[in-house]
């Protein structure tokens, strides 16, 4: 995940810095979705002798996801992903469906209004005004590599 390899390897004080750190890395989501990644990440700030104040990773909550890790899971079974409008068809292997729409649904993007699964594809339902741009960042925040499968 991006926002917890950013936190990782600098010292981010801010959510604004996180924000212009992830526009560099290609990811555009808005404020209101970051802060509720950072709650759901468990992120918090720590006083830092240089910057005031640093955002980290609890050691729990590292070791909760890896206990947990659903990293490869998602995106492997993913096999193309296709925009209409307000909606996107996601293909998968067969029978993997289910579980990578529960995996969207239980992250709660809110750039997405919900999901429908079949056996081998998914559809997906944006928000009015999202563009598929901010659904594939949102999407991108927790299954890293999705961009790879854009038809």
């Amino acid at each position: 995940m991006a926002i917890k390899q950013l936190i990782s390897s600098r010292k981010v004080s801010s959510q604004e810095d996180l924000l212009a750190l992830l526009d560099s890395e290609g990811y555009q989501i808005t404020q209101a979705t970051l802060s509720r990644d950072l709650k759901y990440l468990k992120v918090a700030k720590v006083p830092d002798p240089e910057t005031g104040y640093r955002y980290v990773i609890p050691e729990s909550a590292v070791k909760q996801e890896e206990e947990n890790s659903h990293d490869e899971f998602p995106v492997s079974g993913v096999e193309s992903i296709e925009f209409s409008g307000q909606m996107a068809i996601m293909k998968t292997r067969p029978g993997f469906a289910n579980g990578i729409a529960s995996v969207i649904d239980s992250h709660g993007p809110y750039e997405i209004l919900g999901t429908i699964a079949g056996d081998d594809s998914i559809l997906i339902i944006s928000r009015e005004g999202i563009s598929k741009t901010d659904v594939i960042n949102a999407l991108s925040l927790f299954m890293p590599g999705l961009k790879e499968k854009i038809l």
